[in-house]
């Protein structure tokens, strides 16, 4: 198994890609740390995976809460070979329709809430861990609607390279991993209107080549990849999974 014996951390891992990565990573022999917003959503995961799992209700946006689940995991003697930063807010609108507070949101969860969350991690990192920061192929052209986010991600893609130097002499590689449109529950999230959520879909449709959209599956093998050490010359870059969209 390609993650036998490794303690996998996944933020947001209740749903979408995330769960199907914690699920895929249990059968490569992982042992599994989760988090996720919602007290039940993380109890009935626990309880579906009892012994393959520990899961811990934690905003990724609240850096105290970041540090406390590092207190947690230090308390139990559990150091992480690879980590998948997957939560993420992945809201879009309209230019006027931005406000200061959803610049606030976006940035917390995607940018500030992960940097600081590796800055308290390091210490239990094992020598040759792998971080995946969960991108979106949406930085490699002008999506409506998605100037925010966007640009929160086009963020991590810097991170995974001076993050990569900061700790290359302990073998420890960062990764971009971007999904193009992907047919996850966070669809419906996106937009705060049905109308804004149909013209959303419509701008991307016609943008894969594929002519369809990802399937969780396919973006959590490619998450297992990037967390085992077959990928262990691959750092500080970006894997982008699209079905074309950037490069066709």
């Amino acid at each position: 198994m390609r993650l036998a014996n490794k303690n996998i951390l996944i933020t947001g891992a209740t749903s979408g890609i995330g769960l199907t990565s914690l699920e895929k990573s249990i059968q490569e022999g992982a042992f599994v740390i989760f988090t996720g917003r919602n007290k039940e959503n993380v109890d009935n995961l626990q309880k579906k995976y009892p012994n393959q799992t520990l899961g811990i209700v934690n905003d990724s946006s609240k850096i105290n809460e970041q540090r406390e689940l590092i207190e947690i995991l230090k308390s139990k003697n559990i150091g992480l070979d690879a980590i998948f930063v997957n939560a993420g807010n992945v809201m879009h609108k309209p230019f006027d329709a931005w406000t200061p507070e959803d610049f606030d949101a976006i940035f917390d969860t995607n940018v500030k809430g992960p940097f600081f969350f590796i800055q308290a991690a390091s210490s239990i990192l094992n020598d040759g861990a792998s971080i995946v920061f969960s991108g979106t192929a949406d930085i490699h052209f002008a999506l409506d609607h998605s100037d925010l986010y966007a640009a929160s991600k086009i963020t991590l893609r810097s991170f995974v390279r001076t993050l990569s130097k900061e700790f290359i002499d302990r073998k420890i590689r960062f990764n971009l991993l971007s999904p193009g449109p992907t047919n996850t529950p966070a669809f419906d999230k996106v937009a705060p209107t049905p109308e804004i959520k149909q013209a959303l879909i419509d701008s991307i449709a016609h943008l894969v080549p594929a002519k369809r959209m990802a399937e969780t599956d396919e973006i959590a093998s490619a998450f297992i990849y990037l967390a085992s050490d077959e990928s262990r010359y691959m750092i500080g870059t970006e894997l982008l999974l699209d079905g074309g969209t950037v490069n066709l």
